[in-house]
């Protein structure tokens, strides 16, 4: 029995020995130094989307990261503005529906009508075709759409201030993402938004 168990306790105590495997410098790592690979989890990659090192699918979803941040940042504010009973005057539609008559969350969807939905669809495929694209070729980096256009002070940053204010809005951005989904299944579970007291 004392055989066993010092065998045991051998064999336990192994598992948390340090491992004496070394980590290579392959393609592997080859964006562990990307913007937004920040502590504590550095470069997260669990499915292993650009384990092969390649550049242009790394910036693809980049530019989709950064394009979903974006419109989840927008969510999140217009559903709390929802919540918060703000709506815009006037019409929907020319039935007579007004935007106040429109119920925040997914009851929304049954509410709008068919030809609300179609302007909506609409303009989103203008702005995903037309609007936000680098048109020019001036971006100075993956979901750079100002186009020479709208600067709000960007070119009077430094280097270093530039980089930071971009690791902001892909850190924000990965926040709304997660905070529209909780909103989105607080409501489903019948969660209110603000807790009663």
């Amino acid at each position: 029995m004392k055989l066993a168990t010092l065998a045991l306790l051998a064999g336990s105590a192994a598992a948390f020995a340090p491992s004496s495997q070394v980590r290579s410098s392959t393609q592997l790592n080859a964006f562990e130094d990307a913007l937004g690979a920040q502590a504590p989890l550095g470069f997260f990659d669990p499915l292993g989307l650009v384990a092969d090192g390649n550049e242009a699918k790394f910036d693809r979803l980049r530019y989709v990261e950064i394009k979903h941040g974006r419109v989840a940042m927008l969510a999140v504010v217009g559903y709390l503005v929802e919540a918060a009973g703000i709506r815009l005057p006037g019409l929907i539609s020319y039935d007579g529906t007004t935007f106040a008559d429109i119920p925040a969350g997914f009851d929304a969807l049954a509410a709008i009508p068919q030809a609300g939905f179609l302007q909506i669809f609409l303009f989103a495929g203008i702005l995903e075709l037309f609007v936000m694209q680098d048109v020019t070729g001036e971006g100075e980096f993956v979901g750079d759409f100002r186009n020479g256009f709208i600067d709000f002070g960007w070119d009077s940053f430094d280097d270093e201030t530039k980089l930071k204010k971009r690791a902001i809005e892909l850190n924000q951005g990965r926040a709304a993402m997660m905070g529209i989904l909780a909103l989105m299944v607080h409501e489903k579970l019948d969660v209110p938004l603000i807790p009663q007291f």
